[in-house]
């Protein structure tokens, strides 16, 4: 797999930063808004595809709470990865010649910007576990943002440039390295998306004993207020047109092996 070299963020205010996350969200829609098919890989993974490209995020090594899932061979364009833990950065895991995006910063690839922020992994400023890495881009018209396996508080800087995506993804399970159901609850107030896909939970296929995740029932409950459907199935179709500003839209994938 190639790695490429990123620009990074440091050294750069916050006006020079919200200026190139501003640069993401609007020549992507003019190019193709056609709207982006996501596809549920189970714990935080997931395949983004639209605009000619396929996006994998966070492949894992089935062990612990991801022991339950299989990796299908997806042949990805570009892979991002949150961290290298092995439950968001088995790289090895996947199949052909895809580029790897995993550190913070700007890099363009076929005429996509992928912007990756650094939020601690911990609830500790990334003492036990590091940094992880959230992903903004804009792929079909729609503004993407997935946190990975954020567990550390939003500083002033992240409320800035990570809010008002269309489409949040973001850790609700808990553990040791990933926000619970009322951090989760918490974020979302913050970062005001138009649609939330809640990923890091415990499923089926996880058992109780090797998994220490919440269910996902945990996270709905707290969101009671907002528009919540289950998709009924690993994957959908959005489109920018379907994203509205009243308000924020909760949808639950079905994880199918």
């Amino acid at each position: 797999m190639k790695r490429r070299q990123l620009i990074r963020y440091g050294g750069m205010g916050i006006a020079t930063a919200i200026s190139l996350v501003s640069i993401n969200r609007f020549p992507a829609i003019a190019q193709d808004s056609d709207g982006v098919t996501i596809q549920y890989l189970g714990h935080t993974c997931f395949l983004f595809t639209g605009s000619g490209l396929k996006v994998l995020v966070n492949p894992y090594q089935a062990a612990g709470c991801t022991a339950g899932y299989t990796l299908p061979d997806l042949q990805p364009d570009v892979v991002l990865v949150s961290s290298f833990l092995t439950d968001e950065g088995a790289i090895n895991s996947v199949k052909g010649n895809p580029e790897v995006i995993s550190q913070r910063g700007v890099h363009n690839f076929r005429g996509i910007k992928f912007q990756g922020f650094s939020l601690a992994h911990d609830r500790e400023a990334g003492r036990r576990f590091g940094n992880n890495i959230a992903w903004r881009w804009n792929q079909g018209g729609v503004d993407i943002l997935h946190l990975g396996g954020a567990a550390g508080a939003l500083e002033t800087e992240d409320k800035i440039l990570l809010s008002g995506a269309d489409i949040l993804l973001t850790p609700v399970g808990g553990g040791i390295k990933a926000y619970n159901p009322q951090e989760a609850r918490k974020v979302v107030k913050i970062l005001n998306p138009k649609m939330v896909i809640p990923t890091h939970y415990r499923t089926a296929v996880a058992s109780k004993k090797d998994c220490d995740l919440a269910p996902v029932e945990e996270f709905l409950a707290l969101v009671a207020d907002l528009k919540v459907a289950q998709v009924g199935s690993d994957r959908f179709k959005v489109k920018k047109s379907y994203l509205k500003n009243d308000q924020t839209l909760v949808r639950v994938l079905d994880y199918t092996s």
